[in-house]
């Protein structure tokens, strides 16, 4: 950890909904004049999209059903870890893009005069300079294992975690809405990375210092038939802060209608009231990260 290079994390599986915290921190950043080092955790995978899907047959012929981007052979757990040490001390690092479709193909090909396609990395440069605050959003910007230890490195570590049933609802839907893929292949996915799911993404849970873990008020007890997303509406938000002294809970419930308190570090919001429940919590443990600097 570093008071005048801080790093952020933001890290849940995918499907799990890191991009509305990701959202969060973004406007908070822009009210507050934060120049944030933004680093994607798909850009730490170690093999682009073709030499993925070689590997998963080559696992397959060998016996292994589980080869996934969950684990720590599909992905760079030591470059995270190189990262958030650098930044920490000097304020620099290297970063990369995982180009995800052809238009973001288009963009980073205007930016480098490349010739790259979708499924592919950037090549590796320099984070920008004079930045105010390294900003991680992925999979794994929490993982611990006998080999690394990113939570060391971590000033601020937001777990962004739903209720099982509602995770895979999620990813079966963007899967199908973004990517094209059957609720079948999708589900062939979320078992092939099981195991690591249980080993390498659940565990991170216990490392973050914010957890927040939206859970369903409607039946979801078969999600791979579920026609549509529970709403925010049809939802509660459950906030579990590590160390209780992180928040004013008196304050939070009387800012967040029909909110309450679970446990001594947990309160539940009402769904809709998720993205103000985040910058209300999220904005004084930013303030004070930069006035610490």
């Amino acid at each position: 950890m570093s008071k005048k290079h801080p790093v952020i994390v933001v890290t849940g599986s995918s499907g799990a909904g890191t991009t509305t915290v990701k959202r969060a921190f973004e406007h908070v950043f822009r009210r507050e004049g934060i120049h944030a080092a933004v680093v994607e955790g798909d850009s730490f995978h170690s093999l682009n999209r073709q030499e993925f899907k070689v590997a998963v047959k080559n696992a397959e012929a060998q016996g292994n059903n589980h080869f996934s981007h969950f684990g720590p052979e599909a992905n760079h757990f030591d470059k995270i870890e190189e990262l958030f040490e650098t930044y920490g001390k000097s304020g620099t690092g290297k970063k990369r893009y995982y180009i995800h479709n052809p238009t973001e193909a288009a963009e980073q090909n205007a930016r480098l005069g490349t010739q790259l396609s979708a499924g592919e990395f950037t090549p590796w440069e320099d984070l920008p300079a004079n930045s105010d605050v390294l900003f991680y959003e992925g999979l794994h910007g929490m993982v611990k294992t006998n080999e690394v230890d990113l939570p060391k490195h971590v000033d601020l570590g937001i777990g962004v975690v739903p209720v099982i049933n509602l995770e895979w609802i999620q990813k079966i839907h963007r899967d199908s809405s973004e990517r094209g893929y059957s609720a079948e292949e999708t589900v062939d996915t979320i078992l092939r990375r099981m195991p690591s799911y249980i080993n390498y993404i659940a565990t991170q849970f216990s490392n973050t210092h914010i957890n927040f873990q939206r859970v369903a008020i409607v039946d979801t007890s078969n999600p791979f038939v579920m026609r549509d997303i529970p709403t925010l509406d049809e939802s509660f938000v459950i906030i579990r802060f590590r160390d209780p002294g992180m928040a004013d809970f008196p304050y939070l419930v009387s800012m967040l209608n029909n909110s309450f308190m679970t446990r001594r570090n947990t309160i539940a919001v009402p769904g809709g009231k998720m993205g103000l429940a985040m910058e209300i919590i999220l904005a004084p443990l930013i303030h004070d990260l930069m006035r610490n600097r």
